[in-house]
């Protein structure tokens, strides 16, 4: 994979991009969005209208297609809220996140090592000799 940087004039062709498949995408979404509303609208219009027809007919196709027509608007706000999910996972995920670091410190000694690192009698091991270290633990243990 080849990494190539950008000069500030393609930075900006790339902005520009970015810019105009987003406006893409709320236009997009603002269309389907309204294209909802606009169904869910007339077909309560047409829910009003049909059970007029099915309480004037007491047909039971009347009652049947009644409930076909209950089913396909609650369909239609379904998909108008996964729109609306989706729409706000989109925007979740363009946001740029806070990447916070945890630092974990171990401490790989032993509890007598920290009662003299607590009273001030702290060995440097650095420098020493191995041997020295060991005589000194065993001496102050």
């Amino acid at each position: 994979m080849r990494i190539q940087t950008l000069d500030s004039h393609e930075q900006i062709i790339v902005r520009i991009a970015m810019l105009h498949d987003s406006d893409k995408a709320a236009n997009d979404y603002n269309y389907s969005r309204e294209t909802y509303y606009d169904l869910i609208e007339k077909g309560k219009s047409a829910l009003d209208d049909m059970i007029e027809v099915a309480r004037e007919s007491e047909h039971p196709r009347a009652f049947e297609v009644l409930s076909g027509m209950i089913k396909n608007i609650s369909d239609v706000n379904d998909r108008l809220m996964i729109l609306n999910k989706g729409k706000k996972d989109l925007e979740r995920n363009n946001e740029t996140t806070e990447v916070n670091n945890t630092q974990n410190n171990f401490y790989l000694g032993s509890t007598a090592d920290v009662q003299r690192l607590l009273k001030g009698d702290l060995i440097d091991v650095t420098d020493a000799d191995p041997k020295s270290i060991e005589g000194d633990v065993s001496r102050k243990s």
